[in-house]
Order: C-alpha cells, then structure tokens, then sequence
C-alpha cells in the first residue's frame, strides 16, 4: 500500500465523510501530533526480583513450593506486590493492579517502581492526569531511570481539555530529552524525543533525525517508520514517506504498532486502509481498548451504529474510567436512536470527563442532542430531563436553554 494510495482514497471517501466529521473532532481524535493514546506505547512493568536479571554469581531468590518468593519481610512483601501488580496489568485486570502497587506505597513510600507502576496503569486506561502525576513521583524518587521519562513524555503529548497543553508538550520534549541523555541507545526515547518535538509542531531537521537515530539504533522499530513517514507527509515529502509506511506494515507484528498505523491512517483521511490494520490487530488481542476503541471510530464515521457497538461497549469494559469510550458508545446510542441507552451512556462518560469535555457532553452530539431524540419521540418530561443537564454541565449552552424553555411552554 502506498501513501499516493492512501491520498487518493483520501480524495475520493472526504465527502461522504463531512457530515460524520462534523460531528465533532473528539470523535475522531484530536491530532495535535503522532500519538493515538493508550495501546500504542506500553511502557514496561516496573522490575522486580523474579524478572531482575540475578548479577553474576548471585543466587535465585529463595521460592515457595508454588514459585513464589518467600516473604518474609517488608522487601520481600514489596516484591510480591511488584510481582502482583505486573501479573495483573499484564492481564489488564487494572484494579488488581492498581491495588497492589498503592499497597507497596503504604508499605514504602517513596517507593519508585510503584509509582512507575502505578503510572502504567492509569495509562493504559488513558486516566492521563492520574497517570502524570504518578510518573512525575517515579522520576523524582528515581531521577536516572530513562524508562520512567520516557513514559512520562508520553502521557503529556495526550491532549486534554484544561488549556495546559502547550506547557505539557514543552514538559513532554524536556524528558524525552533527558530519557536521551541517561540512555543514548534507547530506540524510544529517541522516537519519543521526536514525537514531543512534532507534538510541538516542530517538523524540522532534529525531528527528522531523532526519527532516524530511532531506526538506526533498531531496524526492526515499526513504530519510528511510521512516526518518519507522518513527519515526512507534513512537510509535503510523500514520495519519501510512502516506503517507510510500507516498510512499517511489513515489520508490524503486535496490536500496539498496528494501532498506530490505522490511527495514522485515519488522521490522513484514508478510512478504508485503517479497516484491515485494526482487524489484523484485533486479530491478534481481541481485548486491545485501542484496537477497539479505533474501530469504533472508524465504524462512527461511516454511521455504521449497530457495528461499532460491540467494539466500544467492549472498550468501556475494559477501559472503566476512561472518557472516550463512554463517549462514543453514547453517540453510537444516539445515531440509533436509543434515548436512553444514550443518556445514561453519556451520564457515565460525564464522570471522567474534564472542562471542555462537559460542554462536549452539553451539546448537540450529548445531552442536548439526547434531549432532541426525546422531543421528537413526544417524551417531553424526559427531554427536559436531558435539557437541564446539558445545562448543568455548560449553563452557557444557550441552545439547550433556549429548547428547554420551549419544551416547558408546550
């Protein structure tokens, strides 16, 4: 497949995709740089005794009949919870997870790796506030560890609603910076390093090289093709960026890589490519909430409702304190026109939801359009009902107050 391809089908689907478009950005995703969120990069687990690499000479740590270390006392209980919580992430049962790594805290606690695990976890549930401010304890208990940075620059490259973005993004090239710096060698960092600079709509000679050290160091580093070939295509060099896309699909062999490709497909308008990528991922783990989550964007722009409700309840599961899921399970609810379902899936995404994302829920794709759904099916009790909290949630949403008076009168 090659990006003329790619631009080409681009050409031909961006009508038929205006109206879905117009929807409104956060459906889609807002690409302010490279990244697509959670599922793209998975930081690694925090080391501990049983995945440390023993120094030389050194015994195994004495086991329990059941492979468990012995615990004995306070670091061999930390031990286990490290071991715990890793176990759990990996098996993305996230409270689990996160249960063991606060118990670590309480048992010491400035105790980095549960920080850094902590911060794996609220990532991968895309909690990005909670998620920085456990990396930010990480790296200020254990200021030499790249892996921490890294993860760090990550998580701030993920816009928010709040208006801090621009100091998130400076914050974000600052540590990827210093991840190069403890690590020189480190493929992601690198890739990172460029990531935060484009995030910063910086696209110029060191965004490119921090790409291409990144392919230097690992050949086989998918990611940092695609990450080239996005940056190449933003400066009108497509016929550079098409081998490094193909390059990257060939080399793609894990849910997260595969992300990003469909994910980079889609912010270039080339929908029906991210199709096949996404399957392939899912494929793969049918549980990835990015997988998910970009197939029922992808499924929403094409107003295939009934499609992508499975792909988004799937991805609420899974992601149970996330904002976009809820979101997009809602607006599946609504363009089938279940009212209800709708305003009580929109009621669910309102509990993680930040400033700008409440007067995303205020509006015509949320509870004021909820509230349309209901006026027009004659439920005027219940769309005044979803009026009301539309005005709750923007008291300056002067349509919803404007039909909330006219369904009062009548």
């Amino acid at each position: 497949m090659s990006t003329n391809a790619i631009l080409r089908a681009a050409i031909l689907i961006s009508a038929a995709l205006c109206l879905s478009l117009a929807m409104g950005a956060t459906v889609f995703g807002q690409d302010v740089g490279v990244d697509v969120g959670a599922g793209v990069f998975k930081a690694k687990n925090p080391e501990s005794k049983r995945t440390a690499k023993p120094a030389t000479g050194t015994k195994p740590v004495s086991r329990t009949g059941t492979g468990k270390p012995k615990t004995s006392n306070v670091a061999d209980r930390v031990e286990d919870l490290l071991d715990k919580g890793n176990d759990a992430r990996d098996a993305r049962k996230f409270a689990e997870a996160e249960e063991a790594y606060k118990e670590i805290l309480k048992l010491k606690p400035r105790d980095a790796r549960a920080a850094y695990g902590l911060g794996n976890v609220y990532s991968d549930q895309e909690r990005w506030e909670d998620a920085e401010a456990a990396y930010r304890n990480s790296v200020t208990w254990a200021p030499a560890n790249a892996d921490a940075y890294v993860a760090l620059s990550v998580v701030l490259v993920q816009p928010r609603p709040d208006g801090e973005n621009a100091k998130r993004f400076a914050d974000a090239e600052s540590f990827a910076r210093k991840s190069v710096q403890i690590d020189p060698k480190n493929a992601v960092g690198w890739d990172r390093l460029g990531v935060a600079l484009q995030t910063r709509a910086i696209i110029n000679s060191e965004t490119e090289h921090s790409y291409r050290r990144a392919i230097d160091l690992d050949p086989q580093f998918a990611v940092a093709y695609v990450h080239l070939a996005k940056a190449l295509n933003r400066t009108n060099r497509s016929a550079e960026a098409a081998p490094l896309y193909t390059k990257a699909i060939e080399l793609a062999k894990d849910p997260a890589t595969l992300n990003l490709i469909a994910d980079s497909l889609q912010s270039e308008q080339a929908w029906p490519q991210s199709e096949p990528v996404l399957k392939k991922a899912l494929e793969l783990d049918a549980q990835n909430p990015t997988s998910l989550l970009l197939m029922g964007r992808f499924l929403l722009a094409y107003k295939r409702y009934q499609e992508a409700e499975p792909y988004l309840k799937s991805a609420t599961e899974i992601s149970s304190r996330a904002f976009q899921p809820f979101n997009l399970l809602a607006r599946a609810y609504l363009g089938m026109d279940r009212f209800s379902d709708a305003e009580a899936t929109y009621e669910r995404a309102s509990a993680f939801a930040g400033a700008g994302e409440k007067k995303q829920l205020a509006g015509v794709y949320g509870f004021e359009g909820v509230g349309d759904g209901y006026l027009k099916s004659n439920q005027k009790d219940k769309a005044v009902r979803a009026y009301q909290r539309a005005l709750e949630l923007d008291p300056n949403n002067s349509g919803a107050a404007q039909k909330l008076a006219k369904a009062r009168a009548n």
